[in-house]
């Protein structure tokens, strides 16, 4: 695998120390992180979606933890296998840890198991303080909020 320098991209940018930590995690990528099998999806503007193929456990079997900007998914079987004498075993029982990391204001808003696949729904949520807000230049009133609407100007509105 190719390995890349981000060293001089730290000294011309500010604030971006996360996502060049993320590239040089995505380099450290064990091999194990491919089982079990997901999918992300995007199912709207802010709502995203990530269905796991786990089949054999049950939800008393998988952990799911976010803590700050991370998922873990962690799942350990604690059925009886010592009682069952298999001829064949095809369907994959072993442990598993999944960490997602998810950006920031993204928070799990529900998770559901059903039919051997775990889904997890995940909502983007921005503070209202931290959304774009419209800035009054030279004016006596104050920028409240978003506002987006065009301005009116006393030309335009005499030629209207």
């Amino acid at each position: 695998m190719r390995t890349y320098d981000v060293a001089p991209l730290y000294r011309s940018s500010v604030g971006f120390d996360r996502v060049f930590d993320l590239l040089t995690q995505a380099e450290r990528v064990e091999p194990s992180a491919a089982w079990p099998p997901y999918n992300i999806e995007k199912v709207a503007e802010d709502a995203y979606r990530i269905t796991m193929a786990i089949a054999g456990f049950t939800a008393d079997d998988i952990e799911l933890t976010q803590h700050d900007t991370a998922l873990l998914v962690a799942g350990q079987r604690k059925g009886q296998d010592g009682e069952h004498q298999y001829l064949h075993r095809g369907i994959a029982a072993r442990t598993f840890r999944q960490t997602f990391n998810l950006a920031e204001h993204v928070k799990v808003t529900g998770a559901s198991l059903e039919n051997g696949l775990l889904t997890v729904e995940l909502k983007r949520e921005v503070p209202e303080a931290l959304k774009p807000r419209r800035i009054a230049i030279n004016g006596d009133q104050a920028a409240v909020g978003q506002d987006n609407a065009r301005a009116q100007i006393e030309g335009d509105a005499k030629a209207a």
